[in-house]
This record gives C-alpha cells, structure tokens and sequence, in this order.
C-alpha cells in the first residue's frame, strides 16, 4: 500500500461548515496508520533518511515513485505503538490526515485550495486537535497540515524531473531485497528499485554537476544514505516480534 485510503468526496475547508471540527492525533490501525510502506517525495528526503529507508517503485505505466518501508509484513507499522509514531519524522501522507490540496480543472481560474476528508475516521466534532479558533482565523494544527500540503503539492511536481535525472544519470538499479531476521526468517520484496551507490561514485565531474543543477544531487545521496535504515527497521521489527 501506498497510505491510508478513504473513498469519499472531499469538500472545501471553510470556518464556518467546520468551525467546530477537530482532528485525532493518535495513531493506530483505526486511523488508518497500519501500512508497510507509503509513497513519500523529494521535499521531505533530508528528514526521511535519517529514520526510515527509501526505495523506488515502479507503478502501472512504468513510471517511478519513492517510498519508504514502515513493516515488513501487510498492514505492519513499525513506527507505531501504543498511539504514538516513532521516529523523529513522520512522511507528510501520513501527517496530513483527512486533508488534501484541490486544484481547479485544467483552463480554469483559481489556485490550490485545501480540501477536507469529512468520512476519514479522523475527523471529530467532539475531540482532538481543532482546525479553526474559536473567535476566527487558523489554529496552529491548520497552520502544520498547510506546510505538509505544500510539502506534498511541491513533492509532487518535481518527482517527475527527479526521476528523469537519476535515469539519466544511471543510478536506478532494481533488485529484490532479501532480508534476513536471523533467527531463520527471511523476507524478500521484490520489484524495488534504488540508486546504486557504486554507480553514484563512478559519476564524472559533469554528470554531478548535472544533478546539481536540478538540485537533485543532495537527493540522491539522501536516498543512498538511507538504505543504511534497513537494519534498524529489522531491529524494530525482532523487538516487535519478541514482544508478542
């Protein structure tokens, strides 16, 4: 899975429909939380990749997405207990709740709006964090959930160019991951790609100037530096285990 999923229309955030709306903050399955891997984006890798391993997958037309592992098994979270996440960053999908950026169609007038999931099991009219003060104006969770959504919005639209780089450059290799917990079980995830770090050193001097340039290099390294995650991940995953 790529993040929690809802099937609903989300509707236009406003402090009058949703003035007494309130969001919960606690993690678990029922908020959705229990996923093993979401789709994240080059605007949150430096935070990424200090906790987490990021990965590549291709989707359905071949295109390429990062992501990062948060179990090993379906619907396993390894950053989550006891109604906390933790690491030190949590990815911006799983951070920005029951709410989303709206764009107008294409040739029509307007600008990204934020829009509000009202059936994500989230959103409270009784409890959690309020969206709106009471006399007007944002409350500071409204104020966090914009930066995620613009984290998002701006992820989105540079992956494209991000990708096509590091293909240019030749830094994608896809393998299967074999992962081994040591006490006989063995994972193996297949269809993954990641930037090789042998082929990231072989680059000349133009082809890093080239990601440079797009102001992809520091990305790459991120995402390279990252995969040095995996053994806290199954480190997290023996201790989850031992504990029942």
């Amino acid at each position: 899975m790529t993040g929690p999923v809802h099937s609903s229309t989300p509707v236009l955030l406003n402090n009058v429909d949703h003035h007494d709306v309130g969001i919960v903050t606690t993690r678990g399955a029922p908020w959705g939380d229990h996923v093993n891997e979401v789709t994240v984006f080059p605007t949150e890798f430096e935070a990424l990749a200090r906790d987490y391993t990021i990965l590549f997958r291709r989707s359905g037309n071949g295109a390429l997405r990062a992501s990062v592992l948060l179990g090993l098994d379906r619907g396993e979270n390894l950053f989550v207990a006891d109604g906390s996440w933790n690491a030190r960053f949590v990815p911006a999908l799983m951070q920005r709740g029951p709410f989303s950026i709206g764009v107008p169609p294409p040739g029509e007038p307007g600008e990204p709006m934020i829009h509000i999931d009202l059936s994500d099991p989230r959103v409270s009219r009784t409890t959690g964090e309020p969206v709106f003060r009471d006399h007007g104006g944002n409350a500071p969770y409204l104020d966090h959930v914009s930066g995620i959504l613009r984290t998002i919005y701006a992820g989105e639209q540079v992956t494209p160019a991000m990708m096509q780089a590091f293909a240019e450059a030749g830094l994608i290799e896809e393998a299967t991951l074999d992962l081994d917990l040591g006490d006989g079980r063995r994972y193996a995830i297949a269809d993954v790609c990641f930037l090789s770090a042998d082929r990231f050193a072989a680059l000349d001097g133009p082809a890093l100037a080239k990601l440079h340039a797009g102001d992809f290099l520091r990305c790459a390294v991120w995402a390279i530096s990252s995969l040095g995650n995996l053994s806290a991940l199954l480190d997290r995953k023996r201790v989850r285990d031992a504990a029942g």
